[in-house]
C-alpha cells in the first residue's frame, strides 16, 4: 500500500482543494491530510473562517481522504512521515523551488502539484467580503467579474 501525505488549512473548501486531493490520492492508495490547527494558523498569521473541527469534518467527508491528522507546527513533517509510514509527501506547486521541504527527500518521495488556476481561499475571501452593515444588516456585494465567470461554469 502506497501512503500519501499532504498538508494544508483547507478553509472555505472549494474545487481547487477537491482537485488537489483527487490528484494526491491518485498517486497512491491511502491519503493522509495533515490539517493545520487553529493555533498553528495563528502562528502563520492566518485566520480561518471555519474552526479546526469543522474543517476536519468537511475533509473527512471527501471520498479521496482516508485520514485527517492535526498539523501543529512546521517541524512535525519528518515525524509524520515516519509515524504513518508515508511513501510520498505532496505539497502545493507554489513551494517548488524553495528549500523548505527538500529535506523530506531523505525519508520519502516529495511531489509538488500545481494549484488550480483561478481559485484560492484568499481570492474567495476577498471577493465575498461584506460591505459595511446598513442599519445593523450585512449587505452582500454584487458579484465581481471573476465570480460571474465561475457561476457560468
Amino acid at each position: 500500500m502506497k501512503r500519501i501525505l499532504t498538508y494544508g488549512t483547507f478553509d472555505l473548501l472549494h474545487y481547487g482543494h477537491i482537485r488537489l486531493l483527487k490528484r494526491a490520492k491518485a498517486l497512491g492508495d491511502y491519503l493522509i491530510v495533515a490539517l493545520s490547527t487553529d493555533e498553528f494558523n495563528e502562528l502563520k498569521g492566518k485566520a480561518s473562517y471555519h474552526n479546526y473541527e469543522t474543517r476536519k469534518e468537511m475533509l473527512e467527508a471527501i471520498r479521496y481522504v482516508d485520514l485527517v491528522i492535526p498539523e501543529k507546527n512546521w517541524e512535525q513533517k519528518k515525524d509524520d512521515v515516519e509515524e504513518y509510514r508515508v511513501d510520498a509527501v505532496v505539497m502545493g506547486g507554489d513551494w517548488e523551488g524553495s528549500d523548505r521541504f527538500e529535506y523530506l527527500k531523505q525519508y520519502c518521495e516529495l511531489v509538488y502539484l500545481s494549484r488550480t488556476e483561478g481559485i484560492s481561499t484568499t481570492q474567495i475571501k476577498q471577493e465575498l467580503s461584506l460591505q459595511e452593515p446598513i442599519n445593523g444588516v450585512d449587505q452582500i456585494p454584487a458579484p465581481t467579474e471573476s465570480v460571474k465567470k465561475l457561476i457560468k461554469k
